[in-house]
């Protein structure tokens, strides 16, 4: 993602949600389905489809409004939440919802208490109300390094660890 933002024009995905990253035998990640994915010619994208999945939709999006790349580092963050919590994100409400509760009544998903306070800290600025406070995808791989150290391997997985 950090790529595709800094090209210029920057490259929006628009539709980044975890069916939409392939992981190979090696563990690396692959953005996939470009189906909505834009240049950025202007300060903002506007789109007046309902394309995309509300689960992992910025609440601009979901209110129809002017967004950038900043709604893809909102979309990271549902995911880092996936990832933390192994759960499907808003998985007790219907789309409509989802839309409801993140676009129009400022919900978020629960942060769960336990979680790396980095983590957790990150997710909470992926999901900031105000886009223009979200991290830059180059922000967010800096805050991601340290806690890719190697430390605990996970049992039959050698190339999996655990973050303490």
């Amino acid at each position: 993602m950090n790529y595709l933002h800094r090209r210029n024009p920057p490259i929006v995905h628009r539709d980044l949600k975890s069916p939409n990253l392939l992981v190979d035998k090696k563990y690396t990640v692959k953005v996939c389905d470009f189906g909505l994915s834009r240049l950025k010619a202007n300060t903002f994208l506007s789109s007046k489809s309902a394309a995309g999945t509300p689960e992992w939709m910025a609440p601009e999006v979901l209110r129809d409004e002017p967004s950038n790349e900043k709604s893809d580092v909102y979309s990271f963050g549902v995911i880092l939440w996936e990832l933390a919590t192994l759960q499907q994100p808003w998985s007790n409400l219907n789309p409509a919802q989802v839309v409801a509760a993140v676009g129009f009544r400022n919900k978020r998903l629960e942060i769960p208490r336990d979680l790396n306070s980095q983590v957790a800290s990150l997710i909470e600025a992926c999901w900031a109300n105000e886009p223009w406070k979200r991290p830059s995808f180059a922000s967010i791989m800096e805050s991601l390094r340290p806690l890719t150290k190697p430390t605990t391997p996970l049992p039959g997985h050698p190339n999996m660890q655990l973050l303490s």
